[in-house]
Order: C-alpha cells, then sequence, then structure tokens
C-alpha cells in the first residue's frame, strides 16, 4: 500500500497488481491449453456456464485446436491497456477438419481487489457474440473442380474440342485427388436459428488451369481436316515449355502424348547439334551419294537421290541419309549422340501435368545401329510431343520440359550451346526456303524439318509422315501414320496450321 496526503489527514490507498497485458498472457495461455478454471479465476463476474458456454463455441466451430495469444502492436509509442481504457487485443487461430481461421478480438479489464480481472462478456470469444448470438460451422457439397483453358474458359465440359477433353480425363488420371468433391465450408453468425451474417465463405476449389490456347488448338484441329490417316498436331511456346495444343484425330488414344514413333529425319536436328558442337560447320563441304555401305548396311537417301558434293547445311535442306549415316559413324561415336540426345530430352521422364512417354535413344550397339539412329531410325522412338519440344529448344536455345498444368514437373532449363543453337537456326530455315519442304508454302520466317520414318518390313516400307518446326516463339510437331513423305503430308499441314494462326 502506498499513503496518499489528503485533508483530514493521511489515508492509504491500495495499489493494482501487475498489468492488463499481464493478465492477458494469463487468461490466453489458460485458454490455448481449454484451462476453463483458470480463465474463471481471472474473470470479474464470471456467468455460471462459463465453462458450458466455450465449450459450445469449439463444438459449434468444429475446433480441433485453438492458440491465442495477446496482440502487439507495431511501433514504440504504442498505447497501452490503460490508456486504451484497460482494452487488450488479441489474435486467435481455429482449427479443425474443414477449417483454419484467424481472427482479432479484444479483453475489457477492470480493478478488482488489487488485480486486473477481465469484465467477461460473449464479446470476449469473439466481437460479434453477444447474448443469444452464435457462430457456426456450415459444411454443404462442393462445387464440381473446374479445368481451365489459358484465357479461363472451362474445358471439363460437353462442349470442348475432343482432344481437349482427352487431355482432362489425363489430367484426372495424374490427379485424381483434385477431382474428389469434399465438403465446402463457411462460419455463419446466427442469431437463435436465424441467420444473420455469413462471417468466413471457404470458397470452392481452385480450379486447374491449364496452358491450352483455344484459338491455337482450334487452327491444329482445322488444319488436320481432311486428313484421312491417324494424325497429331502439338504446339508449344518455345520459351516456357507451356503446351498451347494437342491435337489427335481420330480421338481414343492419345498419340500426341503416348504414341512412340520412329522420328525419321526430324531427329537430324538432333545429330545436327552433335556433328555441330563437334567443329562442323554449316558451309562445310560433304558428299550425298545416293547409297551408301555402312557397317554391312546399304543406307540410301529418299528416292535414291545423288547430291553428289554439297554444304552440310545443303545436306541437312535435303535430307541426306547417306551423309549423316557417314558423319555420325566418323564422329559421333563412344556415347557421344546418346549424350546430345540427352540434352533434347530423351531418355528422361517428362511430366506435363498428364501421362506423357519419354523420348527414347538406346545406345547405338554397332556402326550399322549407330548410323540407323543418326537419322532417327533403328531403336530411337519419339512421341510429337517430344519432337515438338525439339524444335523448341531450338528456337528458344533451351530444352524445357513440355507442361500443361502450371507448376507440374521440372521446370529447369537445359541451355544448348550458343553455337549449336546458331547453326541450327541456319540449318532449319533452308529446309523450308531451299530443301525438302520448299515447295510447300510457309509463312514467312518458318523453320522446320521434314521425317519420313520408315517403319515395317519390305523393300519399300511403310513410312509415317513428319514436320517439326517454330515460327517466332511457336514451335510444333505433325505426324500422320503411314502418311509417306513428310514433304508431302505433314509439312502441308504445319503450313495450313501455321497460316491460320498467323
Amino acid at each position: 500500500m502506498v499513503p496518499v496526503v489528503a485533508a483530514g489527514g493521511v489515508v492509504w490507498a491500495t495499489r493494482t497488481v501487475g498489468t492488463p497485458e499481464e493478465a492477458a498472457d494469463s487468461y490466453l495461455t489458460a485458454w490455448s491449453a481449454r484451462n476453463y478454471a483458470a480463465m474463471r479465476a481471472l474473470v470479474a463476474d464470471p456467468p455460471a456456464d462459463f465453462e458450458a458456454r466455450h465449450k459450445r463455441f469449439y463444438a459449434d466451430l468444429k475446433v480441433t485446436e485453438a492458440a491465442f495469444h495477446r496482440h502487439v502492436p507495431n511501433g514504440v509509442f504504442a498505447a497501452t491497456a490503460e490508456d486504451r481504457g484497460g482494452v487488450v487485443s488479441f489474435q486467435a487461430r481455429l482449427s479443425g477438419p474443414r477449417l483454419t481461421w484467424d481472427y482479432g478480438g479484444e479483453l475489457r479489464f477492470v480493478e478488482r481487489d488489487g488485480t486486473w480481472k477481465v469484465a467477461w462478456t460473449p464479446a470476449a470469444m469473439h466481437p460479434l457474440l453477444k447474448a443469444g448470438r452464435s457462430l457456426r460451422v456450415v459444411t454443404r457439397k462442393g462445387d464440381p473442380l473446374r479445368v481451365l483453358a489459358a484465357d479461363g474458359t472451362p474445358v471439363n465440359t460437353p462442349d470442348a474440342p475432343g482432344s481437349v477433353q482427352q487431355l482432362v480425363e489425363g489430367i484426372r488420371q495424374t490427379h485424381p485427388d483434385r477431382f474428389k468433391s469434399p465438403d465446402r465450408y463457411r462460419i455463419d453468425l446466427y442469431e437463435g436459428d436465424r441467420v444473420v451474417e455469413t462471417v468466413v465463405d471457404g470458397g470452392g476449389y481452385e480450379p486447374i488451369k491449364t496452358t491450352i490456347e483455344l484459338k491455337i488448338h482450334r487452327a491444329g484441329a482445322e488444319a488436320l481436316e481432311g486428313v484421312r490417316k491417324p494424325a497429331s498436331l502439338v504446339a508449344l511456346r518455345a520459351s516456357t515449355g507451356e503446351i498451347l495444343a494437342v491435337v489427335n484425330k481420330p480421338g481414343g488414344f492419345n498419340r500426341a502424348l503416348l504414341g512412340k514413333y520412329p522420328p525419321g529425319s526430324t531427329f537430324k536436328v538432333v545429330t545436327a547439334s552433335a556433328l555441330v558442337a563437334g567443329g562442323a560447320e554449316p558451309d562445310e563441304q560433304v558428299t550425298c551419294p545416293a547409297e551408301k555401305n555402312i557397317g554391312g548396311f546399304p543406307f540410301h537417301n529418299a528416292g535414291f537421290k545423288d547430291y553428289g558434293t554439297l554444304s552440310f547445311q545443303e545436306a541437312f535442306a535435303h535430307s541426306c541419309n547417306t551423309t549423316f549415316g557417314e558423319m555420325s559413324v566418323a564422329s559421333l561415336n563412344g556415347g557421344r549422340l546418346a549424350e546430345v540426345a540427352r540434352s533434347f530430352g530423351f531418355g528422361i521422364p517428362i511430366e506435363p501435368g498428364v501421362p506423357a512417354v519419354r523420348a527414347e535413344f538406346p545406345d547405338p550397339k554397332d556402326d550399322t545401329d549407330l548410323a540407323s539412329a543418326s537419322i532417327g531410325q533403328g531403336r530411337v522412338l519419339a512421341s510429337p510431343l517430344n519432337m515438338a519440344s525439339v524444335a523448341a529448344a531450338v528456337a528458344s536455345g533451351a530444352w524445357l520440359p513440355p507442361r500443361l498444368i502450371k507448376g507440374a514437373g521440372d521446370d529447369r532449363p537445359r541451355p544448348l550451346e550458343p553455337a549449336v543453337a546458331a547453326a541450327l537456326r541456319e540449318l532449319m530455315p533452308a529446309v523450308v526456303t531451299d530443301g525438302t519442304a520448299q515447295a510447300v508454302r510457309f509463312p514467312p520466317g518458318t523453320a522446320g524439318k521434314t521425317g519420313t520414318a520408315e517403319y515395317g518390313s519390305g523393300k519399300e516400307p511403310p513410312a509415317h509422315s513428319w514436320f517439326i518446326g517454330y515460327k517466332g516463339d511457336l514451335a510444333f510437331a505433325v505426324i500422320v501414320e503411314g502418311g509417306g513423305a513428310g514433304s508431302a503430308v505433314a509439312a502441308p499441314i504445319a503450313a495450313r496450321f501455321l497460316d491460320a494462326v498467323t
């Protein structure tokens, strides 16, 4: 006690022990531990049903864990509780099976018997509460998950293009838990049995956002109209690896992502990269005989054409099998071609957000196997998605794992050697202007590579028709199963596609 001098003499006044902040810390600690006896001891006039009210508060909100702590304002000159009329602010976090809720509240303190006590009302639990009011969690079935195109258009709908619906099924297969319809929750403020307001709306599922651009997808579908054999077209944004279009005709099997085909001469993009990295120059003189025996097996050019002596760039443009087979055996033994193939994604698992196969480049067993691999035959296999990513690597200067859903899989770029990328940007345009695809009218600035990938047996075995390429930041691949020459079938499809999007 401390003496106070008054007119009639000395009056003894009692000093209040501690501070409201200290009392608040004790109260909030007890509340976090659900120690209702300790809480009651810190309340000025606790109601008879003090403990029951707190238990009902938890039950209505389906709380399994709770934490309360005093709010400490920023700033050196923050007012004390006594300055604020005995009010102490606190922060609460309530957690339950469907709920994690943070909110702020206040405790009001009064002096009682030399100590600070909570002047308790229902508002001490939450500022919106008063006599007759309660807060309750309300649950209902969640809305169906939405899958969106890049522009926000829902694509898991009956009117979405068939190939896009096929992608949605692939997403469902890869992310089945995302398609389950969980309960949604909200927290409502009730007065008796009447809802006063919704305090927290838990919202629904976050939609799955794909990278598909419907305009580009439609252009791909239109480019395949009239094609009578199974065909696919894949388009990517070269700088990011985002999949912009995946078209399969007919539907049923997603050959664009799951089909494994010999890539034929489109693989010469990879082989040329390895040769350039080893010192080959675009203007270097090479020979291109009609036929060449390599490792005891006769390799020949399409139509047995003999181009004689020409530049390496011209050999690439004319897709000289004999040139590439001979040069590869001479300088790409010892696993060098396999190493470069890996830099273009061969042998690397890809996880775009839907099932997709990896490109395969088995180690060549002998010179014949290496020569076959160098022209995309033998045991080399790839999907249209794989080969579109090869074209994208040339356009951007780095191989990027393709992806359909943002955040899916590994998105780390694997840069090409700058000199290699620069050389390929000379070689691939020459295919369109002076080489195997020169008869096709492509938009200016197109670079590409034809492919005629033989399969089966016989003197004139059937062949898949390929064309891969890029224009600006748009990379693509086209395949027509059993279509024959890439220059005659796949290249015109690619040109129609580019005309529609540029």
